[in-house]
């Protein structure tokens, strides 16, 4: 297991600051990150440093924002995000995520530092640490 605490708000409302959060190496032994899951991996500009975040972007995909909306490949239909904080705005990208790479999002966009802004915007699959199954202390609970 990975077992972290959450410094920032960048995940509010599913993590809040201070939670301790426990992500499983081996989910992905036997698979791939999906889109949505929350996610423990090495930050890309300072690999000495854990990030958590969102998986938004899957390998080949391209990812806009429009409108503080999500896309993916140019589709119609925006990501449906039960998830994020609050209403968000902006336009970013697009991103095209490269094979073997991920694009990530923190669930408090407005104040998230995430892909978007990073030097080395994708975070590579042998990068990732776990998933995210669990928080505790301040917040508890399952992520999903």
């Amino acid at each position: 297991i990975v077992n972290a605490t959450v410094p920032t708000g960048s995940m509010e409302n599913t993590i809040m600051p201070a939670d301790r959060i426990v992500a499983l190496r081996t989910s992905y032994y036997f698979g791939e990150p999906e889109r949505g899951d929350v996610v423990v991996f090495r930050y890309p500009d300072n690999e000495e440093v854990l990030y958590v975040k969102r998986v938004i972007g899957l390998p080949g995909e391209t990812v806009t924002v429009r409108n503080g909306k999500v896309y993916i490949n140019n589709e119609t239909e925006p990501l449906y995000e039960d998830y994020l904080k609050e209403e968000f705005f902006g336009d970013y990208g697009p991103y095209v995520v490269p094979e073997g790479s991920y694009f990530m999002m923190g669930d408090n966009r407005n104040d998230s530092l995430d892909s978007r802004y990073w030097e080395n915007k994708f975070v590579k699959e042998d990068k990732i640490l776990g998933k995210v199954v669990f928080k505790y202390y301040k917040g508890f609970g399952l992520i999903k």
